[in-house]
């Protein structure tokens, strides 16, 4: 299940005092929660086709206005081999990929994508988009032979903004008084000071022009973060009308459920609104792994370990006991759930590539301690952070000489990734 720019923080179990996610929180309190996932690539087509390939966005090259994913990485992707082993795939919701001709075909016996309005006439009633994906979602479940595997990508909008239309966030009419009496906290680091002090050409991001739409008064701020929150919960409620069906098919014993966001998201921070940068609102996400047949003594785990979004195509793989293909850049993370991780990463690369002058194109290192982004098209400047002591990533400190062995040792290892991962 993979929601469309749902941060991190976005959940109650993800220490949200005022959020309200019923439903990932309990597949929290029954799974194992990834507190450090992270994308490759913050933007949804690029991170969409590292999710289904297991690649970074080097290698599969795929972004919007590029062309469809190469068709043999698309041969490699884990829809295609786990019908090719007997499961039954489907797909519901957001797709945001191209692939070539023929290619849905071979990936899944059920492929029903959606798209804008949020809301839709259906049967003469009004229904939120998130409520006719799960329709759809459940639909493939009923008609999936009790007998036969199944796997299920199911890719909700929500809470993606629907940027065309001024009210930007669009919810369930069930979450209308959510909210309604809350204060939402100013946001980390959105005093005009701090964005003041930000290079020209980070200014004129589309960050910034977003900004305008959303949060540029702090009525709008109010009204927009609660939106926001509003889709999220609108999910959240989606998810338990999935968890009811599971039970009600007697099939909630051997289902396994990934929760997982294609990107995180700037609500106001630093003066953004959107995704697109090397900054941790930006890139990581929420991770949870519920699987029934999880050890007792695992249930309710946070992990701390380094896992991206190229790490799900093997990890599904591996789930359903099939091999990992040569090439795949990923790793599965099911030692996770086995209590039996040896020689994980200590380390991230995260990068953008898309060729848009409003989206600088960037490229990172991430360690536990420090963050290292630079902006090829832009190398007057750079960022380095001690996260450790200042994991908003206030205090640029590439400037600081104490710290230039640092910068040059995290460069260096930037380069390495990307001639490895090209």
């Amino acid at each position: 299940m993979l929601t469309d720019d749902q941060r991190h923080d976005a959940m109650g179990c993800a220490g949200n005092p005022i959020i309200r996610t019923p439903n990932m929180d309990w597949l929290a309190r029954n799974g194992i929660r990834f507190e450090n996932a992270f994308v490759t690539t913050p933007i949804c087509a690029a991170s969409r086709a590292s999710i289904f390939t297991g690649l970074y966005e080097r290698r599969h090259g795929y972004t919007f206005t590029k062309a469809p994913i190469n068709k043999e990485y698309c041969d490699n992707s884990y829809p295609v081999l786990l019908r090719k082993a007997g499961y039954r795939t489907g797909f519901v919701g957001k797709f945001g990929i191209r692939v070539p001709e023929g290619v849905e075909e071979e990936w899944f016996d059920y492929f029903q994508p959606t798209a804008y309005p949020y809301f839709k006439d259906i049967d003469g009633e009004e229904t939120h988009l998130t409520d006719i994906n799960m329709d759809r979602a459940i639909d493939f479940i009923r008609k999936t032979d009790p007998e036969q595997p199944f796997c299920l990508s199911l890719s909700t909008w929500a809470p993606h903004a629907d940027d065309g239309e001024k009210q930007q966030y669009f919810w369930p009419a069930a979450c209308d008084d959510l909210y309604r009496d809350v204060e939402i906290p100013p946001p980390t680091l959105g005093e005009p000071s701090f964005f003041d002090s930000l290079p020209e050409f980070v200014k004129k991001s589309m960050n910034r022009e977003r900004w305008f739409w959303r949060f540029d008064t702090p009525e709008k701020y109010q009204e927009m973060v609660k939106g926001y929150y509003r889709m999220i919960s609108g999910v959240d409620m989606a998810l338990g009308r999935l968890l009811e069906e599971l039970k009600l098919l007697d099939r909630h014993e051997d289902t396994i459920i990934i929760l997982m966001s294609d990107n995180g998201y700037f609500l106001g921070e630093r003066g953004f609104a959107g995704k697109w940068t090397m900054h941790d609102l930006s890139i990581r996400v929420p991770l949870i792994i519920y699987d029934p047949g999880l050890p007792r003594a695992r249930r309710g785990m946070i992990d701390s370990g380094f896992v991206l979004n190229i790490d799900m195509a093997p990890t599904i793989l591996d789930l359903a006991g099939l091999s990992v293909p040569q090439g795949i850049q990923g790793r599965s993370i099911v030692p996770f759930l086995k209590g039996s991780v040896v020689g994980w990463r200590k380390e991230i690369f995260t990068e953008h590539l898309w060729d848009l002058p409003e989206i600088p194109q960037t490229e990172a290192v991430r360690t536990e301690q420090w963050k290292y982004i630079r902006y090829p098209q832009h190398p007057e400047f750079e960022e380095l952070y001690d996260l450790l002591n200042d994991p908003v990533e206030k205090n640029n400190l590439v400037f600081d000489k104490r710290y230039s062995e640092i910068r040059g040792k995290l460069s260096k290892n930037c380069d390495q990734i990307i001639q490895k991962v090209s």
